[in-house]
């Protein structure tokens, strides 16, 4: 009877009355399949309620505090906000980065640029491309295409038409001329990062040998006609390709180029143009329907990573069976939007609904365990160390507003942020006057 007549129990269920949104926010999502707008509009409301709810109820009482002061709670939100965005990071590389339509695209957008940088550093091997200017040849990089062909069919052959250049990504390919008489000679064997057919590109001349692939080879294409579209586009690149072939028509060589390959990609992946890697909405809805088949587990520790900071505040702010009216209706709001949004986005990635619904119904289980924890956690801080831990949840708490939250309110419809968002405020200000 003493646990249940004590104040951690009651932390525990002022947790969960603060989750109970989260299944109810999944049952909604799923029942009205909200538009853009409505998610948009309350996934605003639920950050600009929580922002309050932190700046009346954590940021303020540490603030003024005896034996603790501004330090502490400037650490703990620092410290806070780091762990949420390591822990936020590793979630998502594991699959968690599906709990939302701006977790997944921002985990895209990364993809595609480690992608891009990946193909850069290729390009930057290839001596004719390395003696071109880097900001203007970064452009062709949407155009690179990973092609397959089978050991022993020819890539292209002696006498053929150069219309494409080969960087290997996996397998070998022989370089073999054909003389007048018919006899083949190997001129060399090419693996992984090494190229082919780079003539082709500056230099509109036919084959000089075949390209057999000696096993089933990967590798990536640049089309000459992509490449010229470029330097169409490109007065700098025009004249510096222009210079190259005056050298080459004047010495019979590639001049060297004047830095390193290294150098050379680093420089080229300054003016990546970031826009391109933006996701389609196929790309979304392939990558959606991927990661809740295969990282459900990721999901819903993703999910349980956005929970436990508000989780530890609940409990560390109650002082007996007394609860902040504010944090509670600030919480409640911003649990609300995030499984509304949520679950939407697992149904539309074909997630069975009575799953839906179980990863968010317990959610609520796990986040009164955690007020409770909390609770006890705080009963045996001094001044200094609750200040600290206080600030190490706002600081959690704030990191996944602007991670999480917000992002999403953008990702949906951008128009409805800032209005919805003073409007949460507001919301929550007024329950602090309750209080």
């Amino acid at each position: 009877m003493g646990f249940f007549a004590s104040s951690a129990f009651a932390a525990f269920l002022f947790g969960a009355l603060s989750s109970v949104s989260l299944p109810i926010g999944a049952i909604v999502g799923i029942a009205t399949k909200p538009s853009r707008t409505v998610i948009s509009a309350v996934m605003s409301f639920g950050a600009g309620s929580l922002m309050a709810a932190i700046s009346f109820e954590l940021v303020n009482p540490a603030v003024e505090r005896e034996g603790a002061g501004f330090a502490p709670l400037a650490l703990g939100l620092l410290v806070g906000c780091l762990v949420f965005i390591a822990l936020s990071r590793a979630a998502d590389e594991r699959g968690a980065a599906a709990r939302t339509r701006s977790t997944l695209a921002s985990s895209l957008r990364s993809k595609k640029r480690r992608r891009a940088e990946a193909i850069l550093e290729r390009l930057g091997s290839v001596d004719i491309l390395r003696s071109l200017p880097p900001e203007q040849v970064q452009a062709i990089v949407p155009f690179v295409q990973l092609r397959s062909f089978a050991a022993g069919a020819p890539v292209f052959v002696q006498d053929g038409i150069g219309d494409s250049m080969y960087i290997i990504d996996s397998g070998s390919v022989s370089i073999e001329y054909v003389d007048g008489s018919g006899l083949r000679s190997t001129v060399a064997e090419l693996g992984p990062g090494q190229t082919f057919g780079e003539m082709a590109i500056v230099w509109n001349a036919p084959r000089t040998a075949d390209a057999v692939p000696l096993t089933d080879t990967t590798a990536f294409e640049i089309k000459r006609e992509d490449f010229e579209l470029l330097c169409g586009a490109s007065p700098a690149l025009k004249e510096a390709v222009a210079a190259l072939a005056a050298e080459r028509g004047r010495t019979g060589m590639i001049p060297a180029a004047a830095r390193s390959g290294e150098e050379w990609a680093r420089e080229a992946a300054r003016h990546l143009d970031e826009t391109s890697f933006r996701p389609s909405e196929t790309e979304l809805k392939t990558a959606a329907v991927e990661s809740h088949a295969s990282a459900a587990s990721a999901i819903w520790l993703g999910l349980l990573l956005d929970g436990i900071p508000e989780s530890l505040v609940i409990g560390a702010s109650m002082s007996g069976f007394s609860a902040s009216p504010a944090l509670i209706a600030g919480l409640f709001m911003a649990n609300l939007p995030e499984s509304l949004s949520g679950a939407t986005m697992m149904k539309e990635a074909g997630t069975r609904t009575p799953r839906v619904v179980w990863m968010w119904t317990s959610l609520v289980l796990a986040v009164g365990i955690g007020a409770l924890l909390g609770n006890m956690i705080a009963e045996a801080l001094s001044p200094f160390a609750h200040s600290l831990f206080e600030g190490l949840a706002a600081g959690s708490m704030l990191a996944m507003i602007a991670q999480t939250m917000l992002p999403e309110a953008y990702e949906r419809n951008v128009r409805t942020v800032g209005l919805f968002t003073v409007l949460g405020f507001i919301a929550t200000v007024f329950f602090h006057t309750l209080g």
